[in-house]
């Protein structure tokens, strides 16, 4: 079976929008403005990146695959280090974390030659790798800085009796690498009883063999929390070096942005 969705119908799938707006308006919730340009800017930006796709498909140079992988990790460390503003360096410290998780998990699935380094495979595996990263690295973030701002006392009074700063922080760290890892284990726990997952979807849309398709989704799973586990630890330990002094003071941090 092939989902038809011609440009025609995709328009008539705008009604469903409207009865959100309708619904927003009516009950005066304020989420017109946000529906609408979310709206927009899913059609812009999916319609864009079918085209950056298509030409990098039909070219098929390593190099055009590799440029967009690091475009990725370059808009994921954007969006994921707003999380930890107010720590030294975070944008490269989380870039750091993520490329970590997404190069050691693509350099596994190529060695292995679980996949070809085809554009067709490697971008959409990468792009899934480096959307969990960075969920999970934006997660790790928040919940360091919430639980340090609780437990600053803490952290300065084992400083005070002469801990080690990774002693120190140790309680503030395990919990945050652990909240990073919450959504995908809970989705690996789940998969296939609450909802299909998305590749799995999309093979069985595009005809494939349902139980083909449970083999790559099973790929995806163990792929993603392995690339998410390297992220959340990577980052740990680079917070739990760059939250302190080079005289072994914590530093002052902002509270998480929301």
């Amino acid at each position: 079976m092939h989902a038809d969705l011609a440009p025609g119908k995709l328009v008539l799938l705008l009604v469903l929008i409207g009865i959100s707006l309708i619904i927003s308006r009516i009950r005066r919730y304020g989420l017109e403005r946000d529906l609408l340009e979310g709206t927009v800017r899913t059609f812009v930006q999916l319609f864009a990146v079918g085209f950056v796709l298509d030409a990098i498909f039909r070219a098929n140079h390593w190099y055009w695959t590799v440029l967009m992988l690091l475009v990725m990790v370059v808009v994921a460390t954007q969006n994921a280090s707003r999380r930890g503003r107010g720590i030294p360096g975070i944008f490269w410290w989380a870039g750091v974390s993520i490329a970590c998780g997404t190069l050691l998990t693509m350099m596994l699935l190529l060695g292995l030659q679980i996949i070809q380094f085809s554009p067709r495979y490697v971008i959409p595996v990468g792009g899934m790798i480096i959307g969990n990263s960075m969920i999970a690295s934006g997660l790790v973030l928040n919940r360091f800085l919430e639980d340090l701002a609780l437990k600053r006392e803490r952290v300065e009074t084992y400083l005070s009796l002469g801990a080690s700063p990774e002693f120190a922080i140790k309680n503030v760290l395990s919990p945050s690498v652990r909240g990073g890892m919450i959504p995908t284990v809970d989705s690996m726990k789940t998969v296939g009883l609450v909802s299909l997952p998305g590749m799995m979807t999309g093979a069985i849309l595009a005809g494939d063999n349902p139980l083909g398709a449970v083999e790559l989704q099973i790929m995806v799973m163990l792929v993603l929390a392995t690339a998410v586990m390297i992220t959340s630890t990577v980052l740990g330990y680079i917070l739990s070096r760059v939250a302190f002094t080079p005289s072994q003071q914590l530093i002052t941090l902002q509270q998480p942005t929301r």
